[in-house]
């Protein structure tokens, strides 16, 4: 069997990423159904902010204030520095780790690893939430986390971290979808980029194509068509990145975690055993 090609126990996971895309998306755009992921957004939003805080901190910015709301959305406001690299850092950050989330689907000990740093994340964004539902569902996932290390010898984990990280890698379609449905206050990073960068389509030899889907998909409030050009070509090539960067994952995933569920327990049982 080539390297490259999935073993019997990895073809599942191929199936869910793709379950997974569609039901998250559903979850992240329907109005009160939504509410339930709010911790899972508040994780992924949170990540995705503190990308930006790190590359604002190393390009030599201020930090002046950092807002993280599953309604509002994520902002954060950055005095000097490089407008470039920290906007890039966004995007770019959020689709790197959600990459390697996606990795701890293919192993169990790799989930369980990863799932410590799930679990921390899950809580530090509740020092800026008073919501007390969201609270209270952050309490319950913190309880599934714990309780999925001890079924099936931490196999449950797996699909947990897998859809983690299938939602950071595509915060760009979650970041657009909220600009389209719910004009949250925070505008998307692609927003941003079109209004930094509005003459972007000058060096996509398919900006038009691109830019004629996406135009006729996204509302980009009271934007010029210039800007919403730049926006609907921005997304584009935000996106494409992502699924690039997925693509690549999983390859490493199929190539690197070969190992039978047999295997996985008796390795996974190396490192605290449940």
């Amino acid at each position: 069997m080539a390297p490259i090609t999935p073993t019997s126990e990895q073809v599942p996971v191929l199936y869910v990423i793709v379950v997974y895309t569609v039901v998250i998306f559903a979850l992240w755009v329907i109005p009160g159904v939504r509410l339930l992921i709010n911790p899972l957004k508040l994780f992924t939003i949170g990540l995705h902010e503190f990308c930006h805080i790190v590359a604002a901190v190393f390009t030599g910015g201020k930090v002046e204030q950092v807002t993280i709301d599953p309604d509002r959305g994520g902002a954060t406001e950055v005095k000097g520095g490089k407008p470039l690299c920290i906007l890039v850092a966004g995007y770019f950050g959020s689709t790197i780790f959600g990459g390697i989330f996606v990795l701890a689907g293919f192993d169990i000990l790799m989930a369980k690893i990863v799932s410590f740093f799930l679990g921390l994340g899950l809580i530090a964004p509740l020092v800026l939430v008073r919501n007390k539902l969201t609270i209270l569902l952050t309490i319950i996932y913190e309880g599934i986390l714990v309780g999925f290390w001890f079924i099936d010898h931490g196999q449950a984990l797996r699909w947990y971290c897998l859809l983690v990280g299938v939602m950071n890698v595509f915060y760009v379609v979650w970041d657009i979808a909220d600009d389209k449905y719910f004009r949250k206050a925070n505008d998307s990073d692609a927003s941003q980029f079109a209004m930094l960068y509005p003459r972007v389509e000058a060096h996509c030899e398919w900006y038009l194509l691109c830019a004629n889907f996406f135009t006729a998909q996204l509302k980009y409030g009271k934007a010029t068509d210039k800007n919403r050009i730049a926006y609907a070509v921005w997304a584009a090539l935000w996106i494409l990145f992502e699924i690039g960067v997925l693509i690549g994952f999983v390859f490493i995933g199929i190539v690197a975690f070969r190992l039978t569920d047999q295997e996985m327990y008796e390795q996974a049982a190396q490192f605290l055993p449940t």
